[in-house]
């Protein structure tokens, strides 16, 4: 299973293994990670599973939808390298992700 890895906000990071098809969201719902509230569950309908992918995976990932792209606009300290997790869906090519968690979701 490829290997992705959270970066809470105090530094602290865990790395969890997600098996393919599942969200990066939803591996870190179902690990506990803190500071990804997932409020809507995965529906793209709010900003609480915000994070920031490091720069070297933005290429790997599909580009952002319109909708993210709405949903991002609401999210706490957007940036360029902004991603809602539940939009990033696991695969063995994703294989040691990265993702920082801000200091407070949307």
């Amino acid at each position: 299973m490829p290997k992705i890895t959270y970066i809470e906000n105090s530094g602290n990071s865990q790395i969890i293994e997600v098996a393919n098809g599942l969200s990066v969201m939803e591996g870190a719902v179902q690990n506990d990670i803190p500071g990804i509230d997932a409020d809507c569950g995965g529906g793209m309908a709010c900003a609480t599973c915000h994070v920031y992918v490091k720069e070297k995976w933005l290429d790997r990932l599909p580009k952002k939808e319109e909708g993210e792209e709405d949903m991002l606009d609401m999210a706490y300290e957007p940036k360029r390298n902004s991603r809602l997790s539940c939009q990033i869906i696991v695969s063995d090519e994703l294989d040691g992700l990265s993702v920082s968690i801000p200091s407070k979701q949307g």
